[in-house]
């Protein structure tokens, strides 16, 4: 992610670029060992203990969808959907009893974006694991889908779901039936640009007053400045076009919103609650799982945020949870980026004190 956000600052002001290179640097600091980045890339099913406690797949289906696109509009850059997002999901659904298919617009082997500053032990072994990777490489084509097979629908982000997720006929008509038919509609980041042009019971749009959150103006326009000219439309612009009533987080946070049947999430650090909101809205109790270092992170910024550098490093003192301290630079990093030296600074003291708690 700090790699995507200085792609998006251009080196356009040398001062913010030097300031920039000095978090990176740091960040280095918090880079596991080869060993250890080896150890995490074979990570199996067998070496997660949640994994271990699967329930059996007797509660029905989910359909996961994922973008076909494989360029950024004219940029020339690859896209297509965030494994993060899909790998998450994936396994808190089949943990907790369902079986998951997966579906694009397109069909066949859709394009995976990996980032290894991202990527924890789930991703991983969704990437080992021989029944993930044939469904995640051999998708449904969405026109093939049959909504009554399924409880509950999940659109999966990643930028490329901004031009064929709108466009599609077959991806509107699949949400629109789930609608119809009162089921779980979830989606995240980029994903809820599926719910664009659907169409609810009462012939109006989908999310026309509906809470909804989707990744933000004010995320999309720091990592792309010129993401009014890249991307069709601005997600969250286009949502309030429609009438939804959008709730936006803190950026790069996560934020949840629930309408009835409809669950969505604002960015990739949603995903966890995303999916397990939508196994609670299908009548069961998720299955306790233990938080990973990156929502332990998103959590104390959370206490940061809301509460001030004080509380948050007492926090780290006082618990035994692990962190993830390159998320907390990479806010930094935004911080920075938004000329706001001061947050910027604090946010780097706190990831000093993760490296003094845990030296």
């Amino acid at each position: 992610m700090i790699k995507k956000l200085f792609i998006g600052v251009g080196g356009i002001f040398l001062v913010l670029a030097v300031i920039v290179s000095a978090v990176i640097y740091w960040a280095s600091k918090f880079s596991l060992s080869t060993q250890e980045l080896e150890k995490l890339r074979a990570t199996q099913v067998s070496d997660i203990p949640y994994l271990q406690n699967t329930l059996p797949s007797t509660r029905g289906k989910i359909l996961a969808v994922v973008t076909s696109t494989r360029m950024l509009g004219n940029t020339g850059r690859l896209t297509g959907y965030e494994l993060t997002e899909l790998a998450r999901a994936y396994w808190v659904f089949k943990a907790n009893g369902f079986e998951v298919d997966i579906a694009s617009t397109a069909g066949g082997e859709p394009y995976a974006l990996l980032d290894d500053e991202d990527m924890g032990a789930y991703d991983y072994a969704f990437l080992n694991d021989a029944t993930a990777q044939h469904k995640a490489k051999n998708t449904i084509k969405v026109s093939e889908v049959t909504a009554d097979n399924y409880q509950a629908i999940y659109f999966v982000g990643g930028k490329g779901a901004m031009f064929d997720f709108p466009d599609s006929q077959e991806v509107s008509n699949l949400a629109a039936s789930f609608a119809v038919q009162n089921k779980v509609i979830a989606a995240v980041c980029h994903g809820p640009a599926a719910l664009i042009n659907a169409k609810g019971t009462n012939g109006e749009w989908l999310v026309a007053n509906k809470k909804v959150s989707a990744f933000t103006n004010a995320e999309e326009l720091l990592l792309i400045p010129n993401a009014e000219i890249v991307f069709p439309f601005l997600l969250q612009t286009k949502l309030q076009e429609r009438g939804a009533n959008f709730i936006a987080g803190s950026d790069y946070l996560e934020q949840v919103s629930i309408s009835e049947k409809l669950i969505t999430g604002q960015n990739p650090w949603s995903v966890w609650r995303v999916a397990e909101e939508t196994v609670r809205l299908l009548g069961y109790e998720p299955l306790v799982r233990a938080t990973t270092p990156e929502e332990n992170s998103v959590a104390l910024l959370k206490i940061y945020s809301k509460d001030g550098l004080g509380v948050a490093e007492t926090t780290v003192r006082n618990n035994k949870y692990k962190y993830y301290g390159r998320l907390i630079l990479m806010h930094a990093f935004v911080a920075f980026m938004k000329w706001e030296p001061r947050n910027g600074f604090k946010l780097m003291i706190l990831a000093d004190s993760l490296k003094r708690v845990s030296s």
